[in-house]
């Protein structure tokens, strides 16, 4: 077990689940229908491949355009492959998947205290899909997490996936997560090309994520209309999917007045660093301020200063080796920062996670000890660990 310096409650621990996980609660109407969204079969193994590996490397949409070509020598090994050995001691004897049991193992060894889950494999499709298909592959998921998690649910917590556009079916599934599940978190449908979330169509959902006191996660991996522009270049997509997808998220919320309506709602953008936020906060404040003169809407939907909605009721992850986290804390300080192992992905850095953020530089051991463990209970209100 990793040296235990702070306790820890990694804010977004990942899974390596079954390529069919869906099969046993999906809604029998769209059990012919499903796989052409999520791709996958029980031959699938996420701890090996990903979105990726199922279209050609060298496919660009643009004649001329210079690509990153796979080595194809006998002498190189993907990272994934040179990682797999790190995670072999908590996969299943298929060598396809994690079990609650491994998941707990692996745990101990970063010295994790508890995890919120989320998909890997899991979240292939919904995004994707038609609004009646995408919330029955969500609730096919979530039913399947929580049997996961009921294995010990004060460690393993519960993430749900709830799409949007079906606004009457959403809100259903976002109370049964909550109040059946036992849900901590709820992750919005948000990277779709057809999603807005200044749209007023959401607001019912907005309302009852506020009554039902739940945190709202931000965790996308590709936003469609980029992942579409880099179609074939994994680089190119993979570093603008999250930190571009969490800005234009934020600034929707805000100039569409979701924060200043919803005061108590809580918000977390995970897995794309912390360091975007500062860059974000003075260009929309700089908007604000001009733009609010001219549209009465913009003044009416944004009565503070962006960086006050901030602090009031965002969080964002940090990453591990974040070496600019200490301007981070210097700007808006460390009260809304949470931090995650990323296990079991190719660019973690378990089982060092622990270890590496602890050892960081210019970051005092309070802010440490309320990134890895505080923060994130306040953010989730995981009060009983």
């Amino acid at each position: 077990m990793a040296e235990k310096k702070f306790r820890w409650i990694d804010s977004d621990m990942h899974l390596a689940e079954p390529g069919d996980l869906w099969a046993e609660h999906m809604d029998p109407k769209y059990r012919d229908v499903y796989r052409t969204y999520t791709k996958t079969d029980n031959s699938f193994n996420s701890l090996l491949r990903a979105a990726s590996d199922l279209r050609p490397v060298k496919e660009i949409p643009q004649a001329g355009v210079a690509t990153l070509e796979r080595p194809e020598s006998e002498n190189h090994t993907p990272i994934k492959e040179q990682h797999y050995v790190d995670f072999a001691p908590y996969v299943a004897p298929d060598g396809a998947r994690i079990l609650p049991d491994g998941q707990i193992r692996a745990m101990e060894r970063e010295g994790i205290d508890a995890a919120i889950l989320f998909p890997t494999v899991g979240g292939r499709g919904w995004r994707e899909a038609p609004p009646d298909v995408s919330l029955a592959l969500a609730k096919a998921y979530n039913s399947w997490l929580y049997d996961f998690c009921s294995y010990d649910p004060k460690r393993l917590k519960l993430n749900a996936l709830v799409p949007l556009l079906d606004v009457e079916g959403g809100v259903a599934e976002l109370r049964r997560a909550v109040t059946e599940l036992g849900a901590t978190g709820i992750s919005p449908g948000s990277s779709r090309s057809d999603v807005y979330l200044d749209d007023p169509r959401f607001e019912p959902f907005w309302a009852e994520a506020e009554r039902l006191d739940v945190a709202l996660t931000f965790h996308g991996s590709f936003q469609l209309h980029l992942s579409e522009r880099y179609r074939g270049r994994e680089v190119f997509s993979h570093a603008t999917g999250r930190g571009i997808e969490h800005a234009l998220a934020f600034m929707e919320l805000m100039f569409g007045g979701v924060f200043e309506r919803h005061p108590n709602l809580r918000f977390v953008f995970l897995e794309a660093g912390a360091t975007w936020v500062l860059y974000w906060l003075f260009r929309l404040e700089e908007e604000w301020e001009h733009y609010r003169r001219e549209f009465p809407e913009v003044d009416r939907n944004v009565r503070m200063r962006p960086v006050d909605y901030w602090k009031r009721q965002c969080w964002s992850g940090v990453e591990i080796e974040e070496w600019t986290l200490p301007a981070v804390i210097s700007t808006i300080g460390d009260d809304n920062l949470v931090i995650s192992s990323d296990f079991p992905h190719f660019d973690s850095a378990f089982p060092h996670a622990s270890e590496s953020f602890t050892q960081l530089a210019g970051v005092s051991d309070e802010s440490k000890r309320k990134i890895m463990f505080d923060n994130c209970q306040r953010l989730y209100k995981l009060y009983d660990l």
